[in-house]
């Protein structure tokens, strides 16, 4: 693999093999103390790849594991990696590599960028959807009684390193979990990158090298708009779409056995945003079913769902971040790759839109 660097707002993202620019930036900034934040997966999966790339470099690892899940994304994880911080003398010239998923990679940067008012981190995402979501944009942040993403801030990196080769310890539902979130950059940002993808095949067909362009191309999309709009007041505001009710969904599922993941749950709130397209911005039917009959397809119909109350979701969507003066807004879309945001949209709307969702046939 060769080395892709895209120049982010104020650090760079490399994707490929990337051991040899991690280990001149470890040798270009020394640190006082290297933590590693890493769950009980990564722990056994990734953190060797990550010590035997290292095995050479005259530097001391401090691993800290946690459980995995997104359940465990709250204050009081917080808590006890700030306890771990402090039980190791970790200072103000520490580093954090959080060698992780989307969950701990939001948590891990909240966790460094709060304590003693910041210290510096790194991201080496392990996910598919960490690798292109949450690799770009400096999203940090937890989850706070049920409601997802409810605390947090905006913190940017040092550096992110991707390594697609992770990719091979995942799981099916977690690479089919990234996947959602590439297919959605295609349709707010590049259609045509969308028809890429979707012709590449399902998620276990792709090749190696297939996944490292289009990792790129992902990242690009999404770090185009974020450079753009970086504290989200405009144009970031598209990458919302599916958002809005994926969220809804995402902690709705929470309160079963079978939570989803969250880019299934994102894959869900996307097929209802494009039912509300339909009837709020112009997108023509047709090509809405055409996109909806794919993801239908891609994603398994989620049992968990049938018997949801569409106004316990919209409770749910009502404490969305984008709400403004106690109205739902959306950013939805006027045609694929043509997206608008900042759409108020009524209850009842909603519920037309789910009720397709529940109903749905080919």
């Amino acid at each position: 693999m060769s080395v892709e660097i895209i120049e982010a707002r104020d650090y760079d993202i490399k994707v490929g093999d990337i051991f040899r620019d991690l280990k001149t930036y470890f040798q270009g900034f020394p640190y006082s103390r290297y933590v590693v934040f890493m769950d009980e997966n990564t722990r056994k999966h990734c953190y060797p790849v990550f010590l035997n790339q290292m095995k050479d470099m005259d530097i001391e690892l401090d691993p800290v594991v946690i459980q995995s899940g997104e359940s465990k994304k709250t204050l009081k994880t917080c808590e006890d990696l700030w306890g771990e911080l402090t039980a190791l003398k970790a200072d103000r010239n520490s580093l954090v590599i959080n060698l992780s998923g989307g969950v701990l990679g939001d948590m891990g940067g909240f966790v460094a960028a709060t304590y003693k008012r910041g210290v510096r981190f790194i991201n080496l995402p392990t996910s598919l959807l960490s690798m292109v979501d949450a690799s770009v944009g400096g999203k940090l942040g937890i989850d706070f009684e049920g409601l997802k993403n409810h605390i947090g801030l905006f913190q940017n990196p040092q550096r992110v390193y991707i390594y697609p080769h992770f990719l091979k310890t995942l799981p099916y539902r977690e690479l089919l979990s990234g996947f959602a979130e590439m297919l959605k950059h295609g349709l707010v940002a590049d259609y045509e990158y969308f028809l890429q993808i979707k012709n590449a095949g399902r998620p276990e067909e792709i090749r190696e090298d297939q996944w490292e362009a289009l990792i790129s191309s992902s990242v690009m999309l999404k770090n185009r708009i974020v450079r753009a709009d970086p504290l989200e007041q405009g144009k970031r505001k598209i990458l919302n779409f599916g958002h809005t009710a994926g969220h809804a969904i995402e902690s709705w599922s929470f309160l079963s056995d079978q939570p989803l993941r969250h880019g299934e749950a994102i894959a869900v709130g996307m097929i209802i945003e494009l039912y509300l397209s339909v009837i709020k911005t112009g997108l023509e039917e047709n090509k809405a079913e055409e996109i909806i009959n794919y993801l239908m397809d891609m994603f398994p119909y989620y049992k968990v769902l049938h018997d949801t109350n569409p106004s316990g979701l919209v409770s749910y969507m009502q404490q969305d971040k984008k709400n403004r003066n106690g109205l739902l807004v959306f950013s939805l879309l006027e045609k694929p790759g043509k997206p608008r945001y900042d759409i108020e949209v009524e209850e009842n709307e909603v519920h037309e839109a789910f009720n397709k969702y529940l109903n749905f046939k080919k």
